[in-house]
């Protein structure tokens, strides 16, 4: 009865180091999920394939640190133009061990295309360095244990474009990245839709845009830095302009500007 009791004893101290184990092994995890959006630009189509989304936990100013990301969709080719006014895609969605990372980067394919003024055909879009270095920017941002971080690469697809002088197009992005916890966003309906309007937030330093629903008028802007802003809503077709001072937006918060009605 003692030799079993000991054999009873020693299987449930096995069992209890076994699990302490394995609890230690998933400890210290956190998940980045990473987005994909866009802001309005006056083409009718940016399509780009992302071959690669590589994250770099070191310091290191050199080449060492950096870990590939698997991506939530193979192919992953998008025409930015249908994530504007709010809209996004997932990018890539990983357990991370919890810290510090402090770039991204997106390595693209060399097929990416522009559709310009309904042309029948899609036109070559140069990425210089695209499927080579790959497009790299600071996030600089803390991986807390067991909590989510929620980062959104924007492409402001306007300045991204550039025409190289012989009827070609390139594509040197402009991005910025913004997260659900340093960031709020501002948000409004616009009419009527004849007026063809878009929407501008500026505090002076940034400009955000969006174009608002064209069925609805409704728009949105995501990751506006808390402060004071001015959302100006430009007006075509004959409407007048209209200006909406000291929007005030909070962290965390979505800031209204409620409906907008533009008149000629």
């Amino acid at each position: 009865m003692k030799a079993i009791r000991s054999f009873t004893f020693f299987f449930i101290l096995l069992a209890t180091v076994f699990v302490f184990q394995s609890c230690k092994k998933e400890s210290g995890r956190s998940r980045l999920t990473i987005y994909l959006t866009d802001a309005p630009a006056d083409y009718d189509q940016i399509n780009i394939q992302v071959v690669e989304v590589q994250v770099k936990a070191s310091s290191d100013a050199g080449e060492n640190g950096w870990q590939s990301l698997p991506l939530a969709s193979t192919p992953a080719n998008f025409n930015l133009l249908e994530f504007t006014n709010g809209m996004d895609t997932l990018l890539s969605s990983v357990e991370l061990p919890a810290g510090k990372i402090s770039q991204l980067r997106l390595v693209l394919a060399d097929n990416n295309t522009i559709v310009v003024n309904g042309t029948a055909e899609p036109l070559p879009l140069q990425v210089p360095s695209g499927s080579e270095s790959g497009l790299k920017f600071n996030i600089h941002a803390d991986l807390i244990e067991g909590v989510e971080y929620k980062l959104w690469i924007d492409f402001d697809a306007a300045r991204s474009v550039v025409e190289n002088g012989s009827g070609g197009y390139i594509l040197k992005p402009v991005l910025r990245t913004f997260n659900e916890a340093t960031s709020g966003a501002i948000k409004g309906i616009v009419s009527p839709i004849a007026a063809g309007a878009t929407v501008q937030a500026t505090n002076g330093t940034d400009i955000l845009s969006a174009t608002p629903d064209p069925v609805t008028g409704e728009f949105l802007i995501r990751g506006v830095i808390a402060g004071t802003w001015t959302v100006t809503i430009d007006a075509n077709n004959g409407y007048v302009d209209q200006t909406i001072n000291n929007v005030t937006v909070t962290t965390g918060q979505v800031a209204d500007v409620g409906s907008i009605t533009l008149t000629q």
